[in-house]
């Protein structure tokens, strides 16, 4: 349970990464992943990247630059503007699903307006989960230019969508949905210069 705690990625670095070691057994029709990121970076950088030995890009929720967040899904691209906030700690979740290709994205718990993407596609697994670096590979190639540096908890991942309700629930480490991994039951692997502290 790391509830109290948080990842601390220390400096840039073309190695640094946590390996979520959660095995997915079936292909995402729906996803949902949340987490909270602090960090005074302004260049880009990667939060949350899943690849396939196919695809390095299946999902990446990436930041591009201050008062944006991009997400990827099967290499194509959305962006959504949000507040610039210095000093602070940042919530976002983002859901997809495949029967419309909605998207939903909530910035601090509120809601911004849904977009589309990848209406009728399948995420496929075996995958490779990562925070903190770009896949340009399957659970490697990465460049330090887009690596994390800062702090990341409250990481969760659903296989279904999520409502406003549940993701304030989230940003307070108790869902009411069963996760496929979440922060109160975290499987993880660190690689390289990444401490868990509380």
């Amino acid at each position: 349970d790391l509830v109290n705690s948080v990842f601390v990625f220390p400096q840039e670095s073309q190695t640094a990464h946590v390996q979520v070691t959660a095995k997915l057994e079936h292909p995402l029709n729906n996803f949902t992943v949340c987490l909270r990121s602090f960090s005074d970076l302004t260049r880009p950088y990667s939060l949350f990247s899943y690849a396939t030995k196919k695809q390095s890009n299946k999902i990446l929720l990436f930041k591009p630059k201050p008062g944006q967040y991009e997400l990827a899904v099967g290499d194509k691209l959305l962006f959504f503007t949000v507040p610039i906030i210095l000093g602070e700690s940042e919530h976002v979740c983002v859901s997809w699903e495949s029967s419309t290709g909605i998207v939903g994205f909530w910035f601090n718990g509120k809601p911004w307006p849904r977009k589309g993407l990848q209406k009728g596609y399948t995420v496929g697994v075996p995958a490779s989960i990562l925070l903190g670096q770009d896949q340009d590979s399957f659970g490697g190639s990465f460049d330090a230019k887009q690596s994390f540096v800062g702090e990341i908890s409250s990481v969760y991942m659903w296989d279904t969508g999520i409502s406003n309700r549940e993701v304030v629930s989230a940003m307070y480490n108790s869902p009411d949905q069963t996760p496929i991994f979440g922060w109160r039951n975290f499987p993880y692997k660190i690689v390289g210069e990444v401490y868990l502290k509380p």
